[in-house]
Protein backbone atom coordinates (compact mmCIF):
# COMPACT_ATOMS: atom_id res chain seq x y z
CA UNK A 1 0.00 0.00 0.00
CA UNK A 2 1.26 3.86 -0.96
CA UNK A 3 1.09 6.10 1.53
CA UNK A 4 -0.17 8.71 -0.92
CA UNK A 5 -3.53 6.17 -1.14
CA UNK A 6 -6.48 8.03 -0.65
CA UNK A 7 -9.76 6.90 0.44
CA UNK A 8 -12.98 8.68 0.50
CA UNK A 9 -14.16 10.14 3.83
CA UNK A 10 -17.22 11.89 4.47
CA UNK A 11 -17.39 13.81 7.83
CA UNK A 12 -21.31 14.65 8.91
CA UNK A 13 -22.37 17.66 10.95
CA UNK A 14 -25.47 19.80 11.58
CA UNK A 15 -25.43 21.12 7.75
CA UNK A 16 -24.82 17.98 5.86
CA UNK A 17 -21.61 16.26 5.35
CA UNK A 18 -18.28 17.13 3.75
CA UNK A 19 -16.60 14.73 0.91
CA UNK A 20 -12.66 14.68 1.40
CA UNK A 21 -10.34 12.14 -0.35
CA UNK A 22 -7.26 11.82 2.13
CA UNK A 23 -4.46 9.45 3.13
CA UNK A 24 -4.20 7.35 5.81
CA UNK A 25 -2.10 10.52 7.63
CA UNK A 26 -4.27 13.52 6.76
CA UNK A 27 -6.88 11.73 8.22
CA UNK A 28 -5.24 10.81 11.56
CA UNK A 29 -3.89 14.24 12.03
CA UNK A 30 -6.84 16.46 10.73
CA UNK A 31 -9.94 14.69 11.44
CA UNK A 32 -9.70 11.86 14.08
CA UNK A 33 -7.78 14.07 16.19
CA UNK A 34 -10.03 17.16 16.09
CA UNK A 35 -13.32 15.12 16.47
CA UNK A 36 -12.39 12.60 19.72
CA UNK A 37 -15.42 11.67 20.44
CA UNK A 38 -16.67 11.38 16.24
CA UNK A 39 -18.23 7.89 15.64
CA UNK A 40 -15.94 6.44 12.73
CA UNK A 41 -17.54 4.03 10.18
CA UNK A 42 -15.89 1.94 7.45
CA UNK A 43 -17.84 0.85 5.05
CA UNK A 44 -20.84 -0.11 7.57
CA UNK A 45 -18.76 -1.09 10.21
CA UNK A 46 -18.13 1.11 13.51
CA UNK A 47 -14.45 0.56 14.33
CA UNK A 48 -12.90 2.28 17.33
CA UNK A 49 -9.51 4.96 16.31
CA UNK A 50 -7.08 2.28 17.39
CA UNK A 51 -8.60 -0.31 15.15
CA UNK A 52 -8.08 2.00 12.09
CA UNK A 53 -4.26 0.25 11.40
CA UNK A 54 -6.16 -2.79 10.33
CA UNK A 55 -8.46 -0.87 7.66
CA UNK A 56 -7.88 -1.74 3.98
CA UNK A 57 -7.17 2.31 3.26
CA UNK A 58 -9.69 2.99 0.19
CA UNK A 59 -11.79 0.46 0.32
CA UNK A 60 -14.21 1.90 1.71
CA UNK A 61 -15.81 4.95 2.49
CA UNK A 62 -15.04 6.35 5.66
CA UNK A 63 -17.75 8.11 7.54
CA UNK A 64 -17.55 10.29 10.75
CA UNK A 65 -20.15 10.89 12.93
CA UNK A 66 -21.65 13.33 15.64
CA UNK A 67 -22.11 10.57 18.61
CA UNK A 68 -26.22 10.34 18.75
CA UNK A 69 -26.93 10.70 22.45
CA UNK A 70 -30.38 10.82 23.29
CA UNK A 71 -33.79 9.00 23.38
CA UNK A 72 -37.00 8.75 21.57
Amino acid sequence: MSENQKATVLIADASGHTALELTRAEFEQDVVEQNPNAWVFVGDQLVQPAELNDVQWGADTIRVMPQMVGGF
